[in-house]
């Protein structure tokens, strides 16, 4: 009878394949495939004796800790990946805030500091940068700060009558609030 390591019946190439498929389901029963999958390979008939069971649920126990261990890792690195993304993005804000006052006085319609600045607009906007400039949509409290309230004609009431300074977001997480002058109607 051939005994089989726990080296020999878990390597990366058999755990990874399930791992991917069984990606919702819980560790532990991830572990049982993979075991139940080499077990067929190797031996038609469950365990016969006490300690290969125990032995059997030890390498089922690891199977799971390591399953765990390699989800709370991604997990993580995703986590520091989103976080140094959304620190980048808050030093850069002050720039982009230059770039737009440059925009609206007209100093970046045509010329090489335009290219770039479109250019950084496109990188950022890649990166999942978002930013909330849009007047005449209601008044959100939650992406807006409300500066003053003044009556306009054109725009009903609790909506956003002028942008004052641009808000960003990146997916659901706010920035920066847009500051911005709420309609109180007619």
């Amino acid at each position: 009878m051939s005994e089989q390591t726990p080296e020999e019946g878990s390597s990366n190439e058999e755990v990874t394949p399930v791992d991917e498929a069984h990606d919702s389901g819980d560790a532990l029963s991830q572990a049982e495939a993979i075991l139940n999958e080499v077990g067929t390979e190797v031996d038609e008939e469950a365990p016969a004796n006490e300690k290969e069971t125990e032995l059997r649920n030890d390498l089922l126990r690891l199977q799971a800790e390591y399953v765990n261990y390699r989800r709370r890792v991604e997990r993580d690195r995703d986590v520091a990946r989103e976080v140094a993304v959304q620190s980048v993005f808050n030093n850069l804000l002050p720039v982009l805030d230059d770039i737009d006052a440059a925009r609206a006085h007209g100093d970046l319609t045509d010329g090489p500091f335009a290219a770039i600045a479109n250019k950084l607009d496109s990188v950022l906007e890649g990166l999942g940068l978002e930013r909330i400039a849009d007047a005449g949509v209601e008044f959100d409290p939650n992406i807006h700060e409300a500066l003053l309230q003044q009556p306009h004609a054109e725009i009903p009431a609790d909506h956003v009558a002028q942008v004052l300074r641009t808000g960003f977001k990146k997916g659901d997480r706010i920035l920066r609030a847009a500051q911005v002058i709420v309609s109180l109607g007619e």
